[in-house]
This record gives C-alpha cells, structure tokens and sequence, in this order.
C-alpha cells in the first residue's frame, strides 16, 4: 500500500459506525420481547442483529471491534484514519435515563480505543436527545474531557425532530464549543414507515435518505441556522439528496412564506440553499459514484465534501482506489480526503 507520504495526503474517513456489545444485545432482546414496536428498527435490526445471513452476521462482528480486524480492514482499503460514531438507531430508542447513561458509556468505551490507536482513530459523541440537558453536559464532557471531535444524532428520536426547540440545549453546547453535530440517518419515523416496509425500501437503499434529508429541511425551516448562525451540521451520502434540490427547495420555500401558507414556514434570513452551503458539510459514505461527488464539489463547494466509506454497513476496499481515481486536481484530491475533515473536526 503506498502510503500517505508518498500519496501526498491521509485518507480520513469520516461516517464509520462502531457499537459496544452492551447496545446491540439490548437491541436483540427488545426483539426478542417484542416490545419495541418502531417498524424500522423491527426491519433493521431484526436482520442485523438476528439473521444468520453470512451479511449480517459480519457486521454485528465488525461493529463491535475497536482494534485489530477494524485496523485490518482499513489497512486493505488504504485508510489512514477513521472517525467512528454510534450507529443507528444509537442510544435514541431508549428512555431517556437509560439513553443517557448508555451514552456515557460509550463516549466513554470509544475514548479508550481512540487512546490505544491516537493516529488511526478519532470519534464524535452519542448522546441522547430527548434528554437535551444532559445530552448537552454530555457534548461538554465528551468534547472537553475526553477529547471527541463532534456529535452524532441519528436523525429522529422516537418520532421526534431537533427542530422542536426543547432540543435546543443541544445546539447552543454544540455552538459553543465549536463541534460538528452529524446528522446519521435512522429508518423513517413510526409515523412515515409504512409504505418503505414491504419493498424493504426503508433503510440505506431509500428511507435513510428520505428521513434524513425531511429532517435537515426541517431544521432550516424552522430558523435553526438564524438562532444559531455558527452551528456546524454534516450529513452523509452526498447530502441525502438535497443538493440535487436547491433550485426547487428555494422557489417552493419563497411561495410558501410569500403567500403565508403555513405558520411552521416563517421567513428566513436566507435562502434554504444558503444555509446547505453555508451551515452544512457532506461526506461521501456509501456514494463513491463520481457524477455525484463532483455534482456536490460543483453546486455545494469543494470545501464542503469529505470522504467516507460507511464501514462497515459497505465495505468495499476497492471503492477507495475508485475515488483516488476521481478526476481532481491534486490540491482539491488533498481537500477531499483529509483537509475538510482536518479543518472541521480539528484533527
């Protein structure tokens, strides 16, 4: 493997999951019970965590290893560094004690690999929203004592959306001490699911980028940006889709708000498209297809995408050398792989 010297720049990879033994067997046995009756974790997690399937049963493995297969596997992919986060639906499920604690605990298991492996990882903290107070102490701590990078939400909690201002603790913690907050998909809400469920439609192949990018909108809707200019929010697989959207999202939004079609639209400070370029950064994982990569670096910036795999959700070692293979200038190829990822995370 040609390494990052001789390559001219690391390849960091900024969406990869990880989750601690403790999470994935409290989510077999809500299975198990029955007693968790959100359909999308049901879909998702009735597969991963309890099929036989070669598939799934490599990912519940590879998500809980923090060390030498992780190591492994990045080597034979040509990644330099990885930035981990609790992967979907995280500690939101749960009530909020049980979230909150179950958090810590991972912030605090997911700091100790980043201080086995200092050049190989780095990490953003859970937390769990529908306990905004103490998810915010939780950033704090996360952030200020244990070194993380940022902050993982996986999008909906239990239906529920972080453009509700009862959740605005979390951005003002996020705000102050300067930290990206990631928006990670979860399959959509109990009360939109339905349709998605039959066809299998629900997660990474349709759902995650329907109920991610619904949930960003809303946060730009609802005047989260003008509350909290600095806030600093990613999202993954090339934007959800929205950037394809900015031209329309910007003609309906005006109508709406010019003809007061509805009191959860109100005027903006800027366009929605302002805010998605200005507020929101993006990174590649799952979407290592180059018309979309340079569709973003076009109408977004190419100070706005960084790489990522989504390991291991989609391990594909050869889609790293497709990606060197992007047609880039070697400044913007540095850019993209690590400097992006350097400059928002501080690493």
């Amino acid at each position: 493997m040609i390494d990052a010297a001789t390559r001219g720049y690391q390849r960091i990879a900024t969406e990869e999951a990880w989750a601690p033994t403790e999470i994935l067997q409290r989510y077999v046995r809500l299975l198990d019970e029955g007693t968790h009756h959100d359909p999308g974790f049901q879909s998702l997690w009735g597969f991963f965590g309890k099929s036989t399937t070669q598939r799934a049963r490599d990912l519940y493995e590879r998500l809980q290893d923090l060390d030498a297969r992780r190591i492994a596997d990045m080597d034979a992919a040509g990644i330099d560094r990885a930035i981990l986060s609790l992967t979907c639906p995280g500690v939101q499920l749960f009530d909020p004690a049980t979230a909150t604690d179950l958090a810590a605990a991972s912030n605090d298991q997911l700091a100790d690999a980043i201080r086995r492996h200092p050049t190989r990882f780095a990490g953003l903290a859970a937390i769990a929203p529908h306990a905004p107070e103490a998810a915010a102490k939780e950033i704090e701590r996360g952030v200020n004592r244990l070194g993380l990078k940022g902050v993982i939400v996986n999008s909906h909690t239990q239906g529920t959306y972080l453009d509700d201002e009862k959740f605005y603790p979390i951005f003002e913690a996020c705000q102050a001490l300067d930290v990206p907050l990631y928006l990670h998909p979860n399959t959509p809400s109990p009360q939109m699911a339905q349709p998605f469920i039959p066809r299998c439609l629900d997660a990474a192949i349709y759902g995650f980028a329907v109920e991610t990018g619904l949930h960003a909108l809303r946060l730009i809707v609802a005047g989260v940006f003008d509350r909290f200019p600095r806030l600093k929010l990613v999202l993954g697989h090339c934007g959800e889709g929205l950037p394809y959207w900015l031209y329309r999202i910007d003609f309906m939004h005006a109508g709406i708000v010019a003809n007061d079609r509805s009191p959860g639209a109100r005027p903006l400070k800027k366009k929605p498209s302002d805010y998605l370029r200005e507020n929101v950064w993006y990174t590649t994982s799952g979407m290592p297809w180059e018309p979309a990569i340079t569709f973003v670096q076009h109408v977004i910036g190419q100070d706005r995408l960084m790489y990522a795999m989504d390991y291991p959700y989609q391990y594909v070692p050869e889609e790293v050398a497709m990606c060197d293979r992007l047609p880039l200038s070697p400044h913007v190829k540095r850019m993209f792989f690590q400097e992006n990822a350097e400059r928002l995370f501080k690493l």
